[in-house]
């Protein structure tokens, strides 16, 4: 009896070591033998190939090569105007799910060993109340684009940012309100973090989603090859 004890306890031990992460609700494009992923966060009321990261998920994984997933974050019905942006702060438990699930996924079942993580807008604000929250979250680098401040936290990204430590790029529109937000950000400005400005652009990028890929992908060359 104590024997089978013994294998029936082996058997599990083995079982619960190799069981499977699933990959959260999102787009995945693989990045075959590459161990470098990014994890992107769509705006608020968005989808996962929305504005900004579904441009930006397909220039980083077809010309860099690596793994990128665009997370579906959590969405709030009729919440789509700036004005209700703090109706939000609700589902950032769920969001931090979706991120860590991604994380797991990457890492157990694809073999990736350096994640970066990026956020537009809302998702700029759930991905950095994640990486401020989670200081010791495998996470190598923050990518921002439209990042808002506003609120407090977790909301507000400015806050966020003041709390994270791995290298950041923050990008945004120089003629939108995202500018706004930067300029509290500008003593942040060093070595580690770094602010691109989008002549021109608006919150949502349209119309400069080969910009902004060039500005994010010339970093990512920047952070790999140190």
């Amino acid at each position: 009896m104590q024997m089978i004890r013994r294998l029936l306890g082996i058997t599990l031990c083995a079982f619960v070591t190799h069981a499977a992460a699933q990959m959260p609700k999102g787009e995945y494009l693989d990045g075959k033998d590459s161990k470098v992923a990014v994890v992107l966060a769509h705006g608020q009321g968005l989808d996962a190939d929305a504005i900004v990261v579904g441009p930006l998920r397909r220039a980083i994984h077809s010309e860099l090569g690596f793994h990128t997933l665009s997370l579906s974050m959590p969405t709030l019905p009729g919440a789509k105007t700036l004005e209700l942006f703090h109706e939000y702060e609700s589902t950032f438990p769920d969001a931090y799910a979706r991120i860590q699930a991604a994380i797991d996924f990457l890492r157990k079942e694809k073999g990736v060993e350096r994640i970066y993580l990026m956020g537009h807008s809302m998702g700029g604000r759930m991905t950095s109340a994640f990486l401020a929250n989670h200081p010791d979250a495998p996470v190598v680098g923050f990518i921002g684009v439209g990042l808002l401040a506003g609120g407090k936290e977790p909301l507000n990204t400015n806050l966020n940012l003041r709390r994270i430590k791995v290298p950041v790029i923050d990008v945004f529109a120089e003629n939108d309100r995202d500018a706004k937000s930067a300029e509290f950000r500008k003593p942040m400005v060093s070595d580690r973090f770094v602010q691109i400005p989008i002549p021109g652009a608006k919150h949502d990028y349209r119309g400069y989603e080969k910009v902004v890929a060039s500005a994010v992908n010339d970093w990512l060359k920047k952070q790999e090859s140190r």
